[in-house]
Protein backbone atom coordinates (compact mmCIF):
# COMPACT_ATOMS: atom_id res chain seq x y z
CA UNK A 1 0.00 0.00 0.00
CA UNK A 2 1.88 3.58 -0.84
CA UNK A 3 0.04 6.78 0.52
CA UNK A 4 0.98 9.70 -1.03
CA UNK A 5 -0.99 13.35 -1.21
CA UNK A 6 -3.47 13.42 -3.39
CA UNK A 7 -3.74 15.08 -6.96
CA UNK A 8 -6.03 16.88 -8.20
CA UNK A 9 -7.71 14.06 -10.58
CA UNK A 10 -8.07 11.94 -7.38
CA UNK A 11 -11.24 13.78 -6.21
CA UNK A 12 -13.48 11.20 -8.42
CA UNK A 13 -12.50 7.99 -6.20
CA UNK A 14 -12.19 10.07 -2.85
CA UNK A 15 -15.46 11.36 -3.75
CA UNK A 16 -16.80 7.46 -4.55
CA UNK A 17 -15.81 6.39 -1.11
CA UNK A 18 -16.84 9.69 0.83
CA UNK A 19 -20.29 8.86 -1.03
CA UNK A 20 -19.98 5.01 0.27
CA UNK A 21 -20.00 6.25 3.79
CA UNK A 22 -23.33 8.64 2.63
CA UNK A 23 -24.93 5.79 1.79
CA UNK A 24 -24.01 3.62 4.97
CA UNK A 25 -25.49 5.98 6.96
CA UNK A 26 -24.14 7.19 10.35
CA UNK A 27 -20.42 7.46 9.06
CA UNK A 28 -21.16 11.24 8.02
CA UNK A 29 -23.69 13.81 8.61
CA UNK A 30 -24.26 14.27 4.65
CA UNK A 31 -27.65 12.56 4.10
CA UNK A 32 -27.29 13.16 0.15
CA UNK A 33 -24.00 12.34 -2.03
CA UNK A 34 -22.02 15.06 -2.81
CA UNK A 35 -20.75 16.23 -6.42
CA UNK A 36 -17.30 16.76 -7.78
CA UNK A 37 -18.89 20.30 -8.26
CA UNK A 38 -20.33 20.85 -4.99
CA UNK A 39 -16.67 19.73 -3.40
CA UNK A 40 -14.27 21.61 -5.47
CA UNK A 41 -13.15 24.56 -3.27
CA UNK A 42 -13.02 21.84 -0.10
CA UNK A 43 -10.84 20.07 -2.60
CA UNK A 44 -8.73 22.83 -3.45
CA UNK A 45 -8.43 24.71 -0.13
CA UNK A 46 -6.24 21.33 0.98
CA UNK A 47 -2.67 21.47 0.35
CA UNK A 48 0.62 19.34 1.04
CA UNK A 49 2.41 22.60 2.86
CA UNK A 50 -1.12 23.17 4.75
CA UNK A 51 -4.30 20.87 5.37
CA UNK A 52 -3.07 17.63 3.25
CA UNK A 53 -5.24 15.41 1.91
CA UNK A 54 -3.52 11.66 1.92
CA UNK A 55 -4.92 9.02 0.15
CA UNK A 56 -4.30 4.90 0.20
CA UNK A 57 -3.04 3.47 -2.90
CA UNK A 58 -3.12 -0.32 -3.92
CA UNK A 59 -2.88 -1.55 -7.22
CA UNK A 60 -3.16 2.02 -8.56
CA UNK A 61 -6.55 2.37 -7.23
CA UNK A 62 -7.52 4.90 -4.23
CA UNK A 63 -8.68 3.04 -1.36
CA UNK A 64 -8.99 5.38 1.30
CA UNK A 65 -7.81 8.66 2.23
CA UNK A 66 -7.36 10.99 4.83
CA UNK A 67 -7.63 14.79 5.73
CA UNK A 68 -6.26 17.66 7.76
CA UNK A 69 -8.52 20.37 7.68
CA UNK A 70 -8.65 24.29 9.39
CA UNK A 71 -10.50 23.77 12.07
CA UNK A 72 -12.74 27.43 12.38
CA UNK A 73 -10.80 29.22 9.65
CA UNK A 74 -9.69 32.38 9.70
CA UNK A 75 -9.54 32.53 13.79
CA UNK A 76 -6.22 32.36 14.70
CA UNK A 77 -5.83 31.32 17.56
CA UNK A 78 -7.29 27.98 16.50
CA UNK A 79 -4.12 27.64 13.83
CA UNK A 80 -2.59 25.03 15.81
CA UNK A 81 -5.75 22.88 15.82
CA UNK A 82 -6.74 20.33 12.49
CA UNK A 83 -9.51 18.49 11.94
CA UNK A 84 -8.76 14.74 11.05
CA UNK A 85 -11.17 13.15 8.91
CA UNK A 86 -10.98 9.81 7.23
CA UNK A 87 -12.80 7.46 4.65
CA UNK A 88 -12.13 4.05 3.43
CA UNK A 89 -13.68 1.93 0.80
CA UNK A 90 -15.54 -0.57 1.81
CA UNK A 91 -14.14 -3.43 -0.19
CA UNK A 92 -11.04 -2.49 1.97
CA UNK A 93 -12.13 -1.81 5.71
CA UNK A 94 -10.62 -3.97 8.29
CA UNK A 95 -7.14 -4.53 7.06
CA UNK A 96 -5.14 -1.54 8.29
CA UNK A 97 -5.72 0.75 6.15
CA UNK A 98 -7.45 3.61 8.23
CA UNK A 99 -4.66 3.20 10.67
CA UNK A 100 -1.95 3.08 8.40
CA UNK A 101 -3.28 6.90 7.36
CA UNK A 102 -4.00 8.01 10.87
CA UNK A 103 -1.05 7.12 11.75
CA UNK A 104 0.75 8.78 8.60
CA UNK A 105 -1.62 11.70 9.25
CA UNK A 106 -0.57 12.73 13.12
CA UNK A 107 2.93 12.42 11.88
CA UNK A 108 2.46 14.70 9.29
CA UNK A 109 0.30 16.94 11.47
CA UNK A 110 3.22 17.23 14.00
CA UNK A 111 5.49 17.96 10.73
CA UNK A 112 3.06 20.61 9.60
CA UNK A 113 3.20 22.80 13.41
CA UNK A 114 -0.42 20.98 14.70
CA UNK A 115 -0.46 20.91 18.52
CA UNK A 116 -3.82 19.32 18.10
CA UNK A 117 -6.38 17.65 16.29
CA UNK A 118 -10.03 17.05 16.77
CA UNK A 119 -12.43 14.74 14.88
CA UNK A 120 -16.00 15.56 14.74
CA UNK A 121 -18.34 12.43 13.82
CA UNK A 122 -22.08 10.97 14.92
CA UNK A 123 -22.54 9.46 18.36
CA UNK A 124 -23.65 6.48 16.63
CA UNK A 125 -20.01 5.47 14.66
CA UNK A 126 -18.74 2.99 16.97
CA UNK A 127 -16.24 1.76 14.41
CA UNK A 128 -14.73 5.14 14.05
CA UNK A 129 -14.97 6.00 18.42
CA UNK A 130 -13.26 2.63 18.14
CA UNK A 131 -10.29 3.51 15.97
CA UNK A 132 -9.44 6.96 17.23
CA UNK A 133 -9.55 5.80 20.84
CA UNK A 134 -6.59 2.97 19.29
CA UNK A 135 -4.85 6.33 18.29
CA UNK A 136 -4.86 8.07 21.92
CA UNK A 137 -8.40 10.52 20.90
CA UNK A 138 -10.46 11.14 23.85
CA UNK A 139 -13.91 12.55 23.74
CA UNK A 140 -13.78 16.30 24.12
CA UNK A 141 -17.62 16.87 23.53
CA UNK A 142 -20.93 16.16 22.90
CA UNK A 143 -23.62 17.59 21.16
CA UNK A 144 -26.14 15.45 21.81
CA UNK A 145 -29.53 14.56 19.59
CA UNK A 146 -28.78 17.41 17.17
CA UNK A 147 -28.82 15.13 13.48
CA UNK A 148 -31.54 13.24 11.76
CA UNK A 149 -30.85 10.55 9.24
CA UNK A 150 -34.01 8.59 8.21
CA UNK A 151 -35.98 9.46 11.48
CA UNK A 152 -33.06 8.25 13.49
CA UNK A 153 -31.85 11.22 15.81
CA UNK A 154 -28.53 11.09 17.30
CA UNK A 155 -25.46 13.41 18.09
CA UNK A 156 -21.99 14.12 17.75
CA UNK A 157 -19.18 13.57 19.40
CA UNK A 158 -15.77 16.03 19.53
CA UNK A 159 -12.78 13.77 20.24
CA UNK A 160 -9.52 15.30 20.42
CA UNK A 161 -5.67 14.52 20.65
CA UNK A 162 -2.95 16.33 21.55
CA UNK A 163 0.37 16.00 19.83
Amino acid sequence: MLLRNSIEKDIVEILKIYNQAVDEKFATADTEQVSIESRKDWFTQHSPETYPIYVAEENDEIIGWCSLSPHRPGRKALRTVAEISYYIHKNFRRKGVASSLISYTINSAKELGFENLISILLDANKTSIYILEKFGFEKWGHLPDIAEIDGVVCGQFIYGRKI
